[in-house]
């Protein structure tokens, strides 16, 4: 009587001594070892599945990791005490050219800084500068510098400088007019009525600004080059060097125009000023001779022909304040309409966008703003 168990044997021999000819074991039992393992390596296979995913986390939070210190976790510093800050070192410069000390790069540097990070979190420096007066005892050619440092860090800024470059920037801004220290005061009180023995006097003041920085062993070559070049314009109109276009340092046009913008809002007595947004439009008509367009927008897209504080009449008849700037918008603000169409002040002032608003628009300023 033959038993299965035996038929099932010898197919199990028969089948081992075929698979495994030249062995001299046929009985050993590879297969059940190997047989376990395979069936096992699958369940240890998902793990490292699993913890791939995990392994991406590092590499989002190094990406998401700030180049530059996170800003929102402080608040700005206080605009009016750093500009008057800026004000008094400026006014120490002056002495430092009468004494003939050493320069304080460092410490202007970081003054810089403190201005270029203000402005980065508020907008309150911008028109800090843009709207306030000399403190009492600082001269008006230290307030001037001072105002077109800080103007000039903010369209910098809207043109895609980074912070070390604005930082450069606002140090050639706080030194422009140096040599005009050096120079009769009154030039530059009557700059229209200048002989021409005067005004060759006056054009000879970013030489000399020049020359004083260079003294002081300055910390950037592209500094001196924005301080020498900034009277030059577009067409070659400017001076000391009358070059034209693209071989003008891109800082230097910003910071001339920055100075055309704070001259004619801001002028030495008793020049005349004129109101923000008469002195942008001053420069929007001539910007195809003296300042290249990219530029004009870009301090339209700042100041605004009608800034932050100005009375203006919508042609509905209505009066309203302009409160904030539309960049991409320029012309059309937001405003607090404060009087009706009759003239009557509205008893509850109504917030308007213009730029949100197709039909109203705005038809000139009724009085001098402010801030």
């Amino acid at each position: 009587m033959v038993r299965m168990s035996d038929v099932v044997r010898g197919i199990v021999r028969e089948k081992a001594a075929d698979e495994a000819k030249g062995s001299a074991a046929p009985e050993a039992p590879p297969p059940p070892p190997r047989a376990r393992p395979v069936a096992e390596v699958p369940q240890p296979a998902p793990p490292p599945r699993i913890e791939t995913p995990p392994a991406v986390e590092p590499a989002v939070s190094l990406d998401a990791l700030p180049l530059e210190p996170a800003l929102p976790e402080t608040p700005a510093e206080s605009a009016e005490p750093l500009f008057a800050e800026l004000q008094l070192f400026l006014a120490r410069v002056r002495e430092i050219i009468r004494t003939g000390d050493a320069f304080p790069w460092s410490e202007l540097e970081h003054l810089i800084e403190r201005c270029v990070v203000a402005l980065e979190r508020s907008s309150e420096l911008f028109w800090v500068a843009n709207n306030t007066i000399a403190l009492a005892g600082v001269d008006y050619l230290a307030f001037h510098q001072a105002r077109v440092a800080a103007l000039g860090i903010a369209i910098a800024a809207s043109v895609g400088y980074d912070r070390p470059r604005r930082v450069q920037l606002g140090m050639a801004g706080c030194l422009i007019d140096v040599g005009l220290w050096q120079l009769p005061e009154g030039l530059s009180r009557r700059l229209d009525a200048l002989s021409p023995e005067e005004q060759a006097l006056y054009r000879s003041h970013p030489r000399l600004s020049v020359e004083w920085i260079r003294r002081w062993s300055p910390p950037h070559e592209e500094l001196v080059e924005a301080v020498l070049q900034h009277h030059e314009r577009e067409q070659g109109q400017g001076f000391p060097q009358g070059l034209h276009g693209t071989t003008v340092n891109q800082d230097a046009k910003i910071l001339g125009l920055v100075d055309t913008y704070t001259a004619l809002t801001l002028p030495p007595p008793p020049r005349p000023r004129l109101r923000p947004h008469e002195a942008i439009r001053e420069i929007v008509r001539t910007k195809h001779e003296s300042f290249p367009s990219s530029l004009v927008k870009a301090i339209l897209s700042e100041i605004s022909v009608f800034p932050p504080g100005t009375l203006v009449r919508l042609n509905t008849g209505e009066v309203g304040r302009v409160t904030a700037v539309n960049r991409n918008h320029p012309l059309r603000p937001r405003v607090e309409i404060v009087a009706d169409g009759k003239g009557q002040r509205l008893p509850s002032p109504k917030m308007t966008d213009l730029s949100e608003a197709p039909f109203l628009y705005i038809t000139g300023a009724v009085a001098e703003g402010g801030r």
